[in-house]
């Protein structure tokens, strides 16, 4: 049986130790109320992790993971839901680092 187009092409995913650092901080943002649901996209060119604190609504940040970026801006960014780059970098755990802030505004 032949394979379609679709399952023929490679997908950027997150590792197991990425996608840990993320719902790290995904579980400390549903514990303080901010953060109810999640999504995780697997696309030809980058993962996306997105957050929202509705499943209807559109997502309030998105963690992106762009291979291709990785020498140049580094692989990881972070995105809020009106498209601004809030953080860029070659480190997830540099970058996650927007949420502690985020965090402590809140309180």
């Amino acid at each position: 049986m032949p394979l379609d187009a679709d399952a023929r092409v490679s997908k950027v995913m997150f590792d197991r130790k990425e996608l840990d650092a993320i719902l790290r901080v995904y579980g400390m943002m549903v514990a303080a109320g901010e953060w109810r649901d999640y999504a995780i996209d697997g696309l030809k060119d980058r993962a996306e992790f997105s957050v929202f604190r509705h499943a209807a609504e559109h997502p309030l940040y998105r963690i992106v993971k762009t291979p291709a970026d990785a020498r140049r801006q580094g692989a990881w960014k972070i995105v809020s839901a009106t498209g601004v780059i809030l953080k860029r970098g070659h480190e997830l755990a540099h970058v996650l680092k927007v949420f502690d802030r985020a965090k402590l505004r809140l309180a």
